[in-house]
C-alpha cells in the first residue's frame, strides 16, 4: 500500500526530470503500481483511512512522485455535478487545448509540497487528453475546468514541471490574461 512516506517531496530529482514512455502492453510490475497509485487516491479520500495511515487527501498522483520517472498518472475525484473520474492511465498526451485559460480560485496544492504555495495557476480552461487505461484500451477523453485543471497538473509532473512554475514571481496573483476562475 502507498502512503505519504512513498512520496517524494520538492528537491527530489525524480519531480524535475521528463519521464520515459511506458512500452505497452505494460508489464504487470507497472499495471501494479498505477493500480496501487490509484488506490492511494481512494483511500486518501477516506477520512478513516486517511486518519489511520495517516495520508494527505488527493485527486492526482503520478509515478514521478513516487521518484519513478515512468509517463504513469492515477487520478481520481467526483466533479460539482457527480461525474466520476478514476483512471489509471499509461502515457498520457495533451493532443489539443482550449485558447481560453483557467485557474483554480483556491490555488493550487501537490502531495510532493509539503507547503501552501500562494498565487493562479494559469491553465487551459479545455483539453484532449489520449492516453491507455489500466485495461489496455485507448482513451481520447475531452475534459474542461477542474478536470482539466487536474490533468494537466499531473502530466506536468510527467514533464519535470511543478505547478509553481506557473505562477507569475512579480505578482502571484496577477489574473491570467483570457482566464475564468474554477471555484
Amino acid at each position: 500500500m502507498i502512503t505519504m512516506e512513498n512520496i517524494v517531496r520538492e528537491g527530489h530529482p525524480a519531480l524535475r526530470e521528463v519521464a520515459t514512455e511506458v512500452t505497452l502492453p505494460p508489464s504487470d510490475e507497472e499495471i501494479n503500481l498505477l493500480s496501487d497509485m490509484l488506490t492511494y487516491l481512494k483511500n486518501s479520500q477516506d477520512d478513516e483511512m486517511c486518519s489511520t495511515y495517516d495520508l494527505r487527501p488527493g485527486v492526482g498522483l503520478a509515478a514521478p512522485q513516487l521518484g519513478i520517472t515512468k509517463r504513469m498518472v492515477a487520478i481520481h475525484f467526483e466533479d460539482l455535478n457527480g461525474k466520476l473520474y478514476s483512471y489509471g492511465l499509461f502515457n498520457p498526451k495533451i493532443v489539443s487545448h482550449s485558447v481560453e485559460k483557467a485557474y483554480l480560485s483556491a490555488g493550487e496544492g501537490c502531495l510532493s509540497v509539503d507547503r501552501n504555495v500562494e498565487g493562479y495557476v494559469p491553465r487551459y480552461a479545455r483539453i484532449t487528453v489520449t492516453a491507455t487505461d489500466l485495461e489496455g484500451n485507448k482513451l481520447k477523453l475531452r475534459l474542461r475546468d477542474y478536470a482539466a485543471i487536474v490533468f494537466q497538473h499531473e502530466i506536468d509532473h510527467l514533464n519535470g514541471v511543478m505547478f509553481y512554475d506557473h505562477i507569475n514571481k512579480e505578482n502571484p496573483y496577477t489574473i491570467p490574461d483570457n482566464a475564468k476562475a474554477i471555484n
